[in-house]
Order: C-alpha cells, then structure tokens, then sequence
C-alpha cells in the first residue's frame, strides 16, 4: 500500500524558514512520487491567493511559488475555509487548483490508513 503525506504548513512570511521547509518537504515527496495534500493555515492562507507566494524570500531556498506550483501540479493544496475567511480571502480568489476546505476533510485525510501528517 502507498502512504500519502499530508502537510500543514501554519506559517507565511512571519517565519520564512518554517514555511519554506513545508513547502519544500511536500513538493521533495510529490517529485518522488508519494500523493501530497498540502494545507494552508495560518498565515500560510495568504500563499493561495495568486503572486502572494512570491511575497516569502528565503536566501539559498527554492522559489516558493515553484514549489507552491510543484504541489499543485503532482498533488493536492487546499487553504483553511476558517483561515481564509478571517482573511477575507474567497473561492473565487484562490490560485487555479487550490480548494478550501475545513477541519472536517483535514481529519479526514489525516487519519486514512497509511497517511503520515507533518505540520510546519
């Protein structure tokens, strides 16, 4: 059976560093085949709205919208409904691909037999 990664990244450019590991963790397991869901909490919510990822600048890190687009195109990305909203951020301003859900689906995808939850 195929294990899945879920990650939860909680952070934006409030802690670059933290971020970016997130991102890179899941577009690195993506790359390598594994199925990702990337979520976006927090101030990581802001990551889907579209050239907002280019907004994070880590020195020696890969892009952040190249990874954000890894994901995307291998895997699955979905933004807090909660998060968003506290941002005024709506469906209909998200990045081509990214959906939004709420806690109900993120535990429902973490407790799936073989899916191991990584949060940043």
């Amino acid at each position: 059976m195929t294990r899945s990664l879920v990650v939860k990244v909680t952070c934006g450019t409030d802690d670059p560093e933290r971020c970016n590991q997130g991102f890179t963790v899941a577009a690195t397991a993506a790359a390598s085949g594994v199925p990702v869901s990337l979520w976006l909490t927090g101030e990581a919510a802001w990551f889907a709205l579209p050239g907002r990822a280019a907004d994070l600048d880590l020195p020696l890190a890969t892009p952040l919208p190249d990874l954000l687009q890894t994901v995307l195109s291998l895997g699955s990305v979905t933004v807090c409904s909660q998060c968003a909203a506290r941002r005024d951020i709506w469906e209909k301003d998200l990045v081509a691909g990214v959906r939004m859900a709420g806690a109900p689906v993120f535990v429902e995808e973490i407790m799936a037999e073989h899916a191991q939850a990584l949060v940043y």
